[in-house]
């Protein structure tokens, strides 16, 4: 798979969805993928920062400073969000009418493939459907906290993937 110009179809005649690379015209509407995804992922998990604050944080620095990627579907919409820091992937959200198309594993592979010496990534406890979905495309889990250690003060796990 190629980084820049990957198509793929979507389900359900949802036409070809593009992964590339995000620009400053994107942050809005990656940010509204994280906040969507995270409402309908994670509805027990207390965010401590507004949505504005969510949407500054990604416009500022994820955007910028970050290896940032958006799935792009047919018409422009932004309906994913990846982001890579390095080794750590830090951000993977859908829309969650994107869940379970397929797209999450092409957003996944181009994590390999940016950072082929391996990945390591932090998920709450509670997600269980995010644990499943690492697990099978080879991550495992090496560390557990209690949450003391993020800002929502929620239970998480590490986890890693090498070849």
């Amino acid at each position: 798979m190629t980084a820049e110009g990957t198509a793929g179809q979507g389900t359900a005649g949802q036409g070809t969805v593009r992964i590339r690379r995000a620009g400053p015209a994107d942050a809005r509407a990656a940010a509204d993928v994280w906040l969507r995804s995270f409402a309908a992922a994670l509805p027990t998990v207390v965010r401590p920062r507004s949505d504005e604050e969510v949407r500054h944080y990604i416009r500022d620095v994820v955007v910028p400073l970050r290896e940032t990627w958006v799935a792009e579907a047919a018409g422009g919409e932004i309906v994913g969000l990846m982001v890579l820091d390095g080794e750590l992937l830090s951000q993977l959200y859908l829309a969650p009418e994107w869940r379970g198309r397929g797209l999450g594993d092409r957003l996944v592979a181009l994590a390999k493939e940016r950072s082929p010496g391996g990945l390591t990534l932090w998920t709450f406890q509670v997600n269980k459907p995010a644990h499943r979905f690492y697990e099978r495309h080879g991550f495992r889990a090496v560390e557990f906290t209690d949450g003391s250690g993020n800002e929502e003060q929620e239970p998480d796990v590490r986890y890693v993937w090498r070849l």
